[in-house]
């Protein structure tokens, strides 16, 4: 017997062809879809929903959270654009100084229009930073910039990575704290 997901109304079964594993996304209106791999079955990927039910309630609790949190005013398009200037201005200048300040050498920095995160490192020293840290207060920024910057010690999220980020900024945790309650829009750090 196939098990009864109390929210299969709200489930979307998604064929596709080059999916390797079943995967469960939350869209941002709270529906839920599951991604079937081509060799995968409708009865395995219910069993795989059902499963993970507990995870699935958990993110439509966060979306609906996230629908009735007070959104500020989209910014007018001069306003924005004065920010992405002084971002390019400012916020490359502050990670070199910070990478000069712990010995490290980023290949690239870029400052980009990143929809979900603050910043990204790739494995080749390129670190792209959302525009939106110059709204941010100096010790929340220079958190990011200098997470970014581990990443060229540790491109991961391990213990021994933590530790050098709060080795290199010990206010790290009140930062994240920051981010995580006044952030835009589910921004992340990575």
């Amino acid at each position: 017997m196939q098990p009864v997901l109390p929210f299969e109304a709200e489930v979307a079964f998604i064929r596709h062809p080059r999916a390797r594993r079943y995967v469960i996304r939350v869209r941002d209106d709270g529906t839920v879809r599951v991604t079937v791999p081509r060799w995968g079955s409708k009865r395995e990927a219910r069993a795989f929903a059902e499963q993970e039910r507990a995870w699935i309630e958990k993110q439509q609790r966060r979306v609906e959270q996230d629908r009735l949190r007070p959104r500020p005013a989209p910014l007018s398009p001069h306003v924005e654009g004065e920010l992405r200037a002084r971002a390019m201005r400012e916020l490359p200048a502050r990670l070199l100084e910070l990478a000069t300040r712990h010995g490290l050498t980023a290949a690239r920095v870029s400052v980009r229009n990143q929809r979900w995160r603050w910043g990204s490192c790739s494995s080749r020293g390129h670190i792209c930073l959302n525009w939106r840290l110059v709204t941010m207060p100096d010790w929340v920024r220079d958190y990011v910039l200098i997470h970014e910057l581990m990443h060229l010690k540790r491109l991961d999220h391990s213990p021994r990575f933590w530790k050098l980020v709060a080795h290199a900024c010990p206010a790290h945790q009140d930062a994240r704290r920051y981010l995580r309650n006044q952030g835009t829009n589910a921004l992340v750090v990575s």
